[in-house]
């Protein structure tokens, strides 16, 4: 890490993480880079508040003079970047962090959609509330060949037909687990636990012909009443459809820091194993050399388009006009009208008009469709937050008081960036 920036200091040059190209941020006055102590004590005092609004609202008069559209082409972006200040990130699985907290964000997180609960990415949740939607949801969520849910499917609803064409007779109610029809079962997770939720039971029997016991699933005998509700079910089972866990942007506040252009982000961030995470990391100097080099519009956006899919999520920070900054974690293919509603949503009057400026000076705009990862803000960027300049004069004017920012809740749990 120490010869990363000694080669920093020496070129005057800051490549960002991502793919070829620099993050940048155009209304700091400063780097933000790692400072040295002595620095540190000189940036102790942040500006009033008073000066923060003026900035705030003389940037918005300037950008809305100018209005530069979002750009894709890696070179537009890199020569807008060229005098700006980088966003530094880390990948997590590439640094020898042995503390989670050191991490920007610890990771990936879900919510479920059926118990409300928080998932990591790897987690699967074990339903408990209804037993038979539940199972219904394991076995077209968890799942992924269309074929085999298919096919349990339609072995389930065999088993159900059997039994009530035939309530009577014991051995439609029996299930052999080594027999080669449940094999299929077997392997679509969710399957047992919906027959468990009709009343199946594991036994333990005996095999003619064998001296040790197999386990059977068996269901007791049923009621007119039962045999109607297990038909209901199995109707459930057949109109069954997956559910998708929702991201959980995993909001968080921070104080003013110099350290908001730095990311250290988990390898769930990235499509990409971490050999291939090095290797392309060693690739990183060909494909500034690629850059500079006379291509067709073309052929760059195929590349930015091989570049986009290297990232999963991405982790956007924005600086609010007070110095303190929110996070959240977004889809690298989530629109910029998305952006725009988690930061309404963190704010107290988030009614109010407002802008966001993306490194390299970019206007971001709330009603254009366009992915994150086309904005190149993967797989982390800081945006900066301004109140619309023509609202705040009109507020003042009428002699209202500056909008508060970021909700209670938030400033409850604020936090300081290591």
């Amino acid at each position: 890490m120490k010869k990363f920036f000694d080669d920093i200091k020496k070129d005057m040059k800051f490549k960002s993480a991502g793919p070829g190209k620099k993050l940048t941020e155009e209304t700091s006055a400063k780097p933000e880079v790692v400072q040295s102590s002595s620095n540190a004590k000189q940036n102790r005092h942040a500006p009033s508040e008073g000066a923060q609004r003026a900035g705030a609202a003389a940037l918005a008069r300037i950008e809305h003079q100018q209005k530069p559209r979002v750009h894709t082409s890696q070179d537009a972006i890199r020569n807008q970047g060229e005098t700006q200040n980088p966003v530094l990130f880390t990948v997590g699985s590439k640094v020898p962090v042995r503390d989670p907290a050191c991490l920007s964000v610890s990771g990936v997180y879900f919510t479920c959609p059926l118990t409300g609960a928080t998932l990591t990415k790897s987690e699967r949740e074990r339903f408990e509330e209804d037993a038979i939607e539940a199972s219904v949801m394991m076995i077209y969520t968890f799942n992924k060949d269309r074929e085999k849910v298919k096919a349990a499917v339609d072995i389930i609803s065999k088993y159900v037909e059997n039994i009530c064409k035939n309530p009577t007779e014991e051995k439609y109610r029996k299930i052999k687990l080594s027999n080669k029809v449940f094999q299929v079962l077997r392997s679509a997770e969710g399957s047992r636990e919906f027959l468990q939720a009709l009343g199946f039971i594991s036994v333990m029997l005996p095999v003619e012909g064998q001296e040790e016991e197999e386990e059977f699933l068996v269901l007791p005998e049923q009621s007119p009443d039962a045999l109607e509700l297990m038909k209901e079910r199995r109707d459930r089972l057949q109109r069954g459809e997956p559910v998708r866990a929702q991201l959980d942007r995993q909001p968080q506040a921070f104080r003013p820091s110099p350290n908001a252009q730095r990311f250290e982000l988990p390898q769930e961030f990235y499509n990409l194993s971490a050999e291939e995470l090095k290797r392309e990391q060693q690739q990183r100097s060909d494909l500034v050399e690629k850059n500079a080099m006379l291509r067709t519009k073309a052929m760059r956006e195929r590349e930015e388009q091989r570049e986009r899919r290297k990232y999963n999520y991405t982790l956007l920070r924005v600086r609010l006009p007070d110095g303190n900054l929110l996070q959240g974690t977004f889809y690298a293919w989530d629109r910029l009208p998305v952006v725009f509603g988690f930061v309404r949503e963190s704010l107290v009057d988030g009614w109010q008009p407002f802008e966001l400026v993306a490194p390299g000076g970019q206007k971001l705009q709330e009603d254009e469709e366009v992915a994150l990862a086309e904005c190149n803000l993967v797989p982390a960027a800081l945006l900066t937050f301004a109140w619309d300049a023509a609202v705040q004069a009109d507020i003042a004017a009428a002699g209202g008081k500056s909008p508060a920012l970021l909700k209670p809740e938030l400033l409850e749990t604020i936090r300081t960036l290591s």
